[in-house]
């Protein structure tokens, strides 16, 4: 098995993109341009983390942020998954205070990023969408994500890393999409013996789901992506945020954190799956 330090290096290299603002409604607010280095040395033993972004599409003007990190190793909560594909974010949901998550997909010459933002009040308050593509290369993006996309039956491997530290875990998941009448979106998620339903109302780029009392929502977003999340966090309750990208129009990944009625981090699951 290849370490987290093995997997955090398969994002080395050049990566142009943009930042996008998007709110909790899935509107379209604002978009900046960046550069992101992540250069190795003495054998990848050590890298240079440099971004820049810029208020206009020229990335040969000057940037308006240059920030540069050095990393040595990573914090345990930062974990990195064999493709390069990594999830971090907050260890303990506390009362007022905020609460955030930042996750990231490789393939390829392609990098897609979320970060998602909860005011202190447990708000779903904001969404950075972060499209990048390795300098160079003539990759490109992928269409925006639709319902009719999603429908299916779709056959994965999971991938779980726990926050006690106790080994991962690999196992097979089987999710069975399809679309109802009167404009809802059933699924059935099957993993580890476990068994999960729901069902949910398409509102054009977004999906609600309720469940005793707790309303869930799916953000339809550019570039194939998704962003499942609780539209508040309540304390003493367990749950789970999720992104998802829809790589090729038959496989599809996702990064999942769940966390316990204490609020605490419990663990980060990296899920590859293929339409049957």
């Amino acid at each position: 098995m290849t370490t987290n330090w093995e997997n955090f290096i398969k994002n080395l290299g050049e990566w142009r993109g943009s930042f996008t603002q998007i709110s909790p409604d899935g509107e379209i607010l604002k978009s900046t341009p960046s550069i992101l280095n992540l250069e190795g040395f003495d054998n990848n033993e050590r890298v240079i983390f440099r971004l820049r972004r810029f208020d206009s599409s020229n990335y040969d003007s000057t940037p308006i942020q240059d920030y540069q990190q050095e990393y040595h190793s990573l914090d345990r909560h930062n974990i990195f998954f064999n493709t390069g594909a990594f999830s971090k974010g907050t260890l303990q949901l506390a009362p007022f205070t905020e609460f955030g998550a930042e996750y990231g997909f490789v393939d390829e010459d392609r990098r897609s990023r979320l970060v998602q933002l909860y005011d202190k009040q447990g708000n779903f308050s904001s969404l950075t969408l972060i499209r990048e593509f390795r300098y160079g290369t003539d990759a490109y993006e992928r269409p925006p994500l639709t319902v009719k996309s999603l429908i299916g039956n779709w056959e994965g491997k999971a991938h779980t890393f726990y926050g006690d530290l106790r080994p991962s875990e690999r196992y097979d998941t089987n999710l069975e999409v399809k679309e109802v009448d009167g404009g809802y979106l059933e699924q059935k998620l099957s993993f580890a013996s476990q068994v999960m339903s729901s069902r949910g109302r398409i509102y054009g780029n977004k999906i609600i789901f309720e469940n005793q009392g707790i309303k869930r929502e799916i953000l339809l977003l550019p570039d194939g992506c998704s962003n499942n999340v609780p539209g508040q966090l309540q304390l003493r309750k367990p749950f789970f945020v999720e992104v998802g990208w829809l790589v090729r129009e038959n496989e599809r990944q996702r990064l999942i954190r769940n966390y316990s009625d204490h609020g605490e981090w419990v663990s980060s699951t990296h899920v590859i799956e293929y339409k049957r």
